[in-house]
């Protein structure tokens, strides 16, 4: 990164490593990647409906196949999401956006509060009623709700009300912000992060395996101890993962540095990590099975560290792969779709979630066939999606509680905007 430089007066936004040329100006690649990213995610929580794993609502015909594929994205696909989100910080702070720390806190926690209120309840309340047989109405439910109700419980787990479901990603993208943001109140913070020793600490190779030796530490100290929660107060593996992923997105990918940057040793070492990825995956399965297969699910605690640091490379490799060939393939790539796309997919993750809930917990009852059951899910999701991205997009009072900024009105001007 360059030397730091204010960008504004210290009320009005923090200061970060100002760029010169286009460093400032959008990265397509990281838009295409931030859409493609949040597409999965979709799809994902479509999946969680016909796999064994817990979640609100579960298909009485499971389809054991998409564990396999499920689990190929499951350890990195929110902390891509979450480097997304630091380089995309990193470059609205170099654009000295006035009051950023407020604007970003009006952008996520707006939506927060809608989707607490409105968009994630009927979750939960289709959850209890396929779990717990709860045979109160929507209405009754909702009084519950609101009230903060504590007592669906099962085995020992309780439902806590009001919940934030899969929106839990919007308060930590907050808190990870504004840690940020504030630290570059600080000069010292300010220049450290603005040090060229960042680059040179993952520069070529080493951006394949320094942040992989710290997601395996991190792996290997805390996973057991503190397993996920999502409650933001007691997420203390998943806070060290996701923080660290931020700032990787904040300090190297949050410009457009072509020569020396982490963009550009992502782009060279592309094929290199994505073979990696594979093969790290398979290894990391491979030895899993064969372990249980002869010895059953207990392992000594030296397999267990083995696999641990394994699996950190599963988590890593991936992103390092997504972005090289993001880089390679889908920089300065703009369309008036990926335009559209990076303003609508912000509404499309607020209702998503829900969206599915709702079709698969209807659908099931009706006893399709399940190929055509799980088709219509998807589709239903996808449908609902672009609606609520249209709606939001043209109606004005509904735009800051779906994450979209003001409309842009200036004549000539798309009705949407990007930043």
């Amino acid at each position: 990164m360059n030397t730091p430089s204010a960008l504004a007066s210290p009320g009005a936004s923090p200061r970060a490593p100002v760029a010169s040329g286009p460093t400032a100006s959008r990265l397509t690649e990281l838009d295409w990647l931030r859409v493609l990213a949040f597409g999965l995610l979709i799809l994902y929580h479509s999946g969680m409906f016909y796999v064994s794993w817990d979640w609100h609502v579960k298909s009485p015909r499971l389809i054991p196949e998409l564990e396999h594929w499920m689990l190929w994205l499951n350890p990195w696909r929110m902390s891509l999401l979450f480097l997304i989100s630091g380089a995309a910080t990193s470059l609205m702070a170099a654009r000295g956006t006035p009051g950023l720390i407020r604007a970003r806190g009006k952008r996520l926690l707006l939506p927060l509060l809608f989707g607490m209120t409105v968009i994630v309840p009927p979750q939960a309340y289709l959850e209890v009623v396929e779990k717990l047989h709860y045979a109160g109405s929507y209405l009754d439910f909702l009084a519950l709700y609101f009230q903060g109700y504590h007592g669906f419980c099962r085995t020992g787990d309780c439902l806590r009300l009001p919940t934030w479901n899969h929106l839990w990603f919007l308060p930590y993208l907050w808190t990870y912000t504004v840690l940020v943001l504030l630290a570059l109140r600080w000069d010292r913070a300010q220049a450290a992060i603005a040090h060229p020793a960042w680059r040179g600490i993952v520069s070529g190779t080493r951006l394949l395996w320094v942040p992989w030796l710290l997601f395996a530490l991190l792996r290997q100290h805390l996973l057991d101890r503190f397993p996920s929660t999502h409650d933001l107060v007691n997420d203390w593996y998943q806070h060290p993962l996701y923080f660290a992923m931020f700032v990787l997105g904040f300090v190297l990918f949050g410009s457009r540095e072509d020569r020396h940057g982490a963009w550009e040793a992502a782009r060279r070492l592309r094929w290199v990590a994505l073979i990696a990825a594979v093969a790290v995956q398979l290894l990391s399965q491979q030895i899993w099975q064969h372990w249980t297969a002869t010895h059953g699910d207990e392992a000594p605690d030296a397999l267990l560290m083995a696999l641990r640091a394994l699996n950190a490379g599963k988590q890593w490799l991936p992103i390092v792969a997504a972005l090289g060939w993001g880089r390679q393939l889908l920089a300065n790539r703009d369309t008036p779709l990926l335009r559209w796309l990076t303003v609508a997919v912000f509404p499309f993750y607020i209702v998503h979630q829900t969206v599915t809930v709702i079709a698969a917990h209807k659908l099931a009852a009706l006893h399709w066939p399940l190929a055509l059951e799980a088709f219509a899910v998807v589709a239903i999701t996808a449908a609902a999606c672009v609606l609520a991205a249209l709606i939001a997009m043209r109606v004005d009072a509904l735009r800051p509680w779906m994450g979209l900024a003001p409309e842009n009105k200036k004549p000539g001007t798309l009705r949407y905007r990007v930043s």
